[in-house]
């Protein structure tokens, strides 16, 4: 026999699905949610109540009306009614978000520390962690978690690195963090991270393998609005795919990965970003030279990954600001030159969100499960 649906669950359902309209429109009023949602007045208007009393929303001016009469009150969620931490760890720096319901940054703060696997390392960024909270002047309640955007792969319950050959940090369990730390914590693997902030920036995006072209390569499968993480956790793991069998030594202790071949730090070494492009674009022959053997490495990488998956790519990481139209051109036709289909021009795509995205995407699972679950008793 199905179970009856009771009061309080339709409550929370409705609950749910108004400030879930409030939240995508923005701003909107009672009358527009009713009518949307197809619930009565008197519903929506006790609801608004409820949701402004907890905070969850707030009067946000007045809608302009072709009707004669008084304006209608504008409604809009509390962006910052609830607030998440990226934090993105890496050998010599480390960057701490905050960012509020919307995603968006509300502050942030960068420190040059060199990474060490030890317990002072863990209290220092921790206790850096907690002065950039206390920094926002937000109660402690506002805080939904900490996410921590890390070089290496992680387990699926976002508990442990299980490998973390660039900072040597193989096995690290999030307690370094939880038991210094009065919040939610869980590690991510930094190229899922950007992946997700993909994903938030891109409401149309399905499936697609994202490359983040960074100072190291790595990526992140994405099938069905979710990041695949395969049997094993180490789903689009390309960077360690071999391109050349006697070329460089890769941090993984084989020679000629993609690490090696395109990477940002393969491509500039030492040299400043800004200045190595803006002697591509002026035509400098030897930075020409060495960003067009980058070009022809990344083709021949997407076109060999593109005859296993037949999805979109994106460029994302620091490198992908830099990218022209002419590269991408560039790149097409050098797939097209050495792959037996037919291919469009229409599968490669450049990050929406190359700043902060990998900070940003480490906090939005907390800020996702927030949204999810709007009930009653979810005021500060």
């Amino acid at each position: 026999m199905p179970k009856r649906i009771t009061p309080g669950q339709i409550k929370k359902t409705n609950r749910q699905l108004i400030y879930d309209y409030i939240y995508k429109e923005r701003r909107v009023s009672q009358q527009d949610i009713a009518y949307a949602l197809r619930l009565s007045r008197p519903t929506v208007a006790t609801n608004l109540i409820e949701l402004e009393e907890d905070g969850l929303i707030l009067k946000n001016g007045q809608l302009e009306s072709d009707q004669i009469g008084r304006k209608a009150a504008a409604y809009s969620i509390t962006p910052d009614f609830r607030i998440a931490i990226g934090v993105e760890i890496m050998l010599e720096t480390v960057k701490i978000i905050a960012v509020d319901l919307y995603g968006r940054k509300i502050n942030c703060v960068e420190r040059e520390i060199q990474y060490e696997n030890q317990a002072a390392y863990y209290q220092k960024i921790s206790e850096d962690i907690l002065k950039f909270i206390s920094s926002l002047e937000i109660t402690v309640s506002r805080i939904l978690g900490i996410g921590f955007a890390m070089q290496g792969l992680v387990s699926a319950d976002g508990n442990t690195v299980t490998y973390g050959k660039i900072l040597n940090c193989s096995g690290l369990k999030i307690d370094v963090f939880t038991g210094r730390l009065p919040y939610p914590c869980h590690f991510i693997h930094d190229s899922d991270s950007a992946a997700l902030s993909e994903l938030w920036s891109s409401p149309e995006l399905t499936s697609a393998l994202y490359l983040s072209l960074s100072r190291h390569l790595g990526g992140s499968l994405i099938s069905e609005r979710k990041i695949m993480f395969g049997k094993h956790g180490h789903t689009a793991t390309f960077e360690h795919i071999p391109m050349d069998p006697d070329g460089k030594l890769c941090y993984c202790g084989c020679r000629g990965c993609a690490e090696t071949i395109c990477s940002m730090d393969a491509l500039l070494g030492n040299d400043d970003p800004d200045a190595f492009f803006d002697a591509v674009r002026s035509g400098a022959a030897g930075q020409t030279e060495r960003w067009q053997y980058y070009l022809k490495n990344l083709s021949r990488l997407i076109g060999n990954l593109r005859l296993v998956v037949d999805v979109d790519f994106i460029l994302g990481g620091y490198l992908a600001q830099y990218f022209t139209e002419e590269d991408i051109r560039y790149i097409y036709e050098e797939i097209r030159r050495n792959c037996p289909f037919e291919l469009g021009n229409d599968y490669i795509l450049i990050s929406k969100m190359p700043s902060h995205n990998i900070n940003i995407g480490a906090a939005l699972p907390y800020i996702q499960r927030f949204l999810d679950d709007i009930g009653p008793g979810t005021g500060a």
